[in-house]
């Protein structure tokens, strides 16, 4: 005697009920991308703010004492897209920060000293060129960071 493979669906039963939901999963990376062909670099987080001069949501800190500041950015490139971006002292490009797309992400960094008088702004600018232009960001770590220190304050002589 043979085994057959003659099997015999019966009737399909009714649809049960949907079971709970999963974890949620992990929020994915941001890339803070050039949407125009100028746009300010703006913050979310503030480490340290004396005084409040740097308003992180306009991305510009304001020169109330005029002197000589060490201003410094930190940022991390975005794999496959070019990283250009302007130091800016008011409307004026005081230092470029500039990758080339890589396969690889870095971290890159831009210092410079600015002589500022009362009222100078300076502020970060993405530049959108020829190709894509992004930085890296995401929810949990710092990976963009803008500093700026006053070294000597022009009454000191």
């Amino acid at each position: 005697m043979a085994l057959s493979d003659n099997k015999q669906s019966g009737k399909g039963g009714q649809v049960g009920p949907t079971g709970p939901h999963g974890v949620k999963g992990i929020k994915g990376s941001i890339a803070l991308h050039s949407s125009h062909y100028y746009q300010t670099l703006v913050f979310d987080t503030e480490l340290v703010n004396l005084y409040n001069h740097f308003n992180m949501f306009t991305g510009k800190f304001f020169c109330y004492v005029p002197g000589v500041y060490l201003c410094t950015l930190n940022v991390h490139t975005w794999n496959q897209k070019e990283t250009y971006l302007h130091l800016m002292k008011n409307e004026q490009e005081a230092a470029i920060l500039y990758a080339q797309p890589s396969d690889r992400s870095i971290m890159q960094s831009q210092s410079l000293l600015l002589q500022l008088a009362r009222d100078d702004q300076v502020w970060v600018r993405l530049y959108k060129g020829e190709r894509e232009n992004a930085v890296f960001s995401d929810d949990f770590h710092t990976y963009i960071t803008f500093s700026g220190h006053l070294i000597k304050a022009q009454s000191e002589g």
